[in-house]
């Protein structure tokens, strides 16, 4: 039987998530805080830990940075409101495995629960993590990247095609969430070193003290702590390929040595004397210019060049509208399939919603709203009530980033309808008590609303008209929201 702990401040959320959990066969441990936490992690011994990013003595990013330390191949899913998106975006890439937004929908929870245990990823556009991650060649009917039609895609494709037969070192620009991994792996499958590993790295994640054993290994005794010789990531990847994601998070002393192996093909391990040959092909990603961290002294010039043979950007989803549909309609099939639901699109005024919305968690973001929607869906059609509050409200902002490009007239793909579903399961409430689930439930959804609205209103100056404008809705129907706010909070 798998364990898991859960991490907690809200009392409601500990209760439903255990009654459910348990239901369904896992052993459950809940705690409040993070300090409780870790003390639980050698005691109780969890298979996987569930935690909320709000905790009352840390956040979920430090908790999560805790727990890596100590158990690096330890499954962490976070708990998060849906305005904290661009947040739990953040935390994935430094190392938890996923996330879900609250109000919590079985389903989902379940859904995720089994992934993480089973430790299988189903994104198309694979997320990065902490530890490495190994694999050999797609396997037919999931591709590492999807490529669409449109003008994008077709160019970034033929990016891929070039280098990947060539042994260049590639680095690959682009926000988080817009698929940089995926990129990478589409270069490794379709290049000579497909038969051999694919090993990922996130070095964001990993702490500078053990930059250097992750990517080169180490000797027993070579460190404080180091009671065993540790293969690093380089040795893993033995004849394919080692990809290493923001690379400008590595120490400045590891890059040096990174750049020994590069231009010598040997390394040795942390501690060690024996020199070993490595024939490993090296793509790196970022989030930033590295030449422009190199002339700011955060980043080695030399191996800046060395690693700058080809470069891909892979642009936002913001700037790529003709795919947003594209991408919609591949993860609907998914996650329809998965859930066994008939599920055939998405009406109308959804497709507008997602075209106009910037997307600033790219793909991702993308795919989870997809998966959600899919559980809310009551019908054969995603419809505007399975949309994210934010989302429905945001559609219209500017994020301050490229100028709004004119809505794309989507021609929905071919359809898709799987076998027969079972019957819509409603929210989380549905496991426990009716008064305390609707008080989890209308907490989680005021916070997410409160939240959202004093964003706007900050960014205007509390300028309530402009504030409606931010917000996609009138004046009026902003009034009344505050005055529900208030009352709400009596």
């Amino acid at each position: 039987m798998s364990k898991i702990l859960i991490i907690d401040d809200d009392q409601d959320i500990l209760a439903l998530l255990k009654r459910f959990l348990t239901k369904n066969g896992y052993e459950v441990e809940t705690t409040h805080n993070g300090a409780n936490g870790e003390k639980l992690l050698d005691s109780f011994e969890p298979d996987l830990v569930m935690c909320d990013y709000r905790l009352d003595d840390m956040d979920g990013a430090t908790l999560l940075s805790k727990i890596k330390e100590r158990k690096p191949d330890l499954p962490v899913i976070i708990i998060t409101g849906y305005s904290d998106l661009r947040t739990a975006v953040k935390v994935v890439r430094l190392g938890a495995f996923d996330y879900v937004t609250k109000p919590l929908i079985p389903d989902e929870i379940l859904l995720v629960v089994k992934q993480a245990l089973n430790k299988e990823g189903t994104s198309a556009v694979p997320a990065a993590a902490g530890s490495p991650v190994r694999s050999t060649k797609a396997k037919a009917g999931n591709p590492s990247y999807l490529f669409s039609n449109s003008m994008q895609s077709r160019h970034l494709e033929q990016q891929i095609n070039l280098v990947a037969p060539t042994d260049y070192s590639v680095i690959i620009y682009g926000e988080s969430g817009a698929g940089k991994e995926g990129v990478a792996k589409a270069i490794h499958d379709r290049s000579n070193r497909s038969h051999k590993p694919f090993v990922a790295m996130d070095c964001g994640a990993i702490s500078k003290e053990l930059a250097g054993s992750e990517l080169f290994g180490h000797e027993k005794g070579s460190f404080t702590g180091a009671l065993n010789q540790k293969v690093g990531h380089f040795e893993m990847a033995e004849g394919g390929t080692l990809f290493l994601d923001e690379i400008g998070n590595l120490p400045y002393e590891v890059q040096l040595l990174l750049l020994r192996v590069l231009q010598e093909k040997v390394m040795r391990r942390i501690g060690g004397t024996k020199e070993m040959k490595v024939d490993v092909r090296i793509i790196v990603a970022s989030n930033e210019k590295l030449l422009e961290g190199s002339r700011s002294g955060k980043f080695r010039e030399d191996l800046y060049h060395r690693l700058n043979e080809f470069h891909i950007d892979v642009l936002p989803l913001r700037q790529r509208r003709d795919d947003i549909m594209f991408f919609a309609e591949h993860f609907l099939r998914d996650t329809a399939a998965e859930l066994g639901r008939t599920i055939t699109g998405f009406d109308p005024d959804v497709v507008e919603v997602f075209v106009n919305y910037p997307w600033p968690g790219n793909v991702r973001e993308l795919k989870n709203v997809i998966k959600r929607a899919a559980l809310l869906s009551t019908r054969g059609t995603v419809d505007i009530k399975a949309i994210p509050f934010e989302i429905l409200n945001h559609a219209r902002m500017d994020f301050g980033q490229e100028e709004r490009e004119p809505v794309v007239h989507y021609q929905p793909v071919q359809s898709y309808t799987p076998d027969p579903a079972p019957s819509y399961q409603e929210p989380m409430q549905a496991e426990a008590p009716k008064d305390l689930s609707k008080s989890a439930m209308k907490k989680a959804a005021l916070e997410a609303e409160y939240e959202m609205i004093m964003n706007a209103l900050t960014k205007s100056n509390f300028n309530r008209s402009k504030a409606a404008v931010l917000l996609g809705i009138d004046r009026k129907t902003l009034y009344n929201k505050m005055k529900q706010m208030k009352m709400a909070g009596e």
